[in-house]
């Protein structure tokens, strides 16, 4: 058996828990020697961030041979198109490779916490949200796929990766389960 942390990560915070620079990590937060974070959140990014004390575990969230879906929401300039959505659907061309293809809708506002400072906003350019889950997790992923469909991120909020998800903890708050693992195959021992 294993022990998981679902934290909210708030917004620039390191997903780590020391930074020579100074900035705010996961121990201003968490107090919880042998876990270690399953993934990594952008520190300009907010929500949902999983650490466990099971490397196995560990390994099996963050590797991305898994394909374990992440859901996020981005608040994003403008609004795509049927066009732009269905790019992100179909996959993209970014400077690193082909993406896989995405799930992505248009959402209302969710009703979610207010982030300190605020995004910038401009009086003649609207937002809009997206939902975005993807089974990947390159460096800045849903960043760049918005950017390239001339939709900048302006705000981005992890909700849920796989069957875990934020359900209602505000920014800084944590909640810990127990996670039943699937007995591994024993590999016959070499002589």
């Amino acid at each position: 058996m294993a022990s998981i942390i679902i934290f909210n990560k708030p917004f620039r915070v390191m997903s780590q828990f020391t930074d020579d620079s100074g900035r705010k990590t996961l121990s201003d937060f968490l107090d919880v020697p042998g876990f270690r974070p399953a993934g990594r959140l952008d520190y300009d990014s907010e929500g949902l961030l999983l650490l466990t004390d099971d490397g196995q575990l560990q390994h099996r969230i963050a590797n991305p041979v898994s394909k374990t879906w992440k859901t996020y929401w981005a608040q994003v300039e403008g609004t795509p198109g049927v066009d732009e959505l269905l790019a992100l659907r179909q996959g993209l061309r970014l400077r690193d490779g082909p993406t896989l293809p995405a799930k992505a809708e248009i959402i209302g506002t969710p009703a979610i916490w207010h982030r300190q400072p605020p995004i910038r906003v401009r009086k003649n350019l609207p937002t809009s949200w997206l939902e975005l889950r993807i089974r990947e997790g390159r460096n800045r992923q849903v960043r760049r796929m918005t950017a390239a469909i001339g939709c900048p991120t302006l705000r981005l909020i992890r909700v849920a990766v796989g069957d875990w998800s934020l359900d209602g903890l505000a920014p800084g708050e944590f909640r810990s389960m127990e996670v039943h693992l699937p007995k591994s195959r024993q590999r016959p021992r070499r002589v």
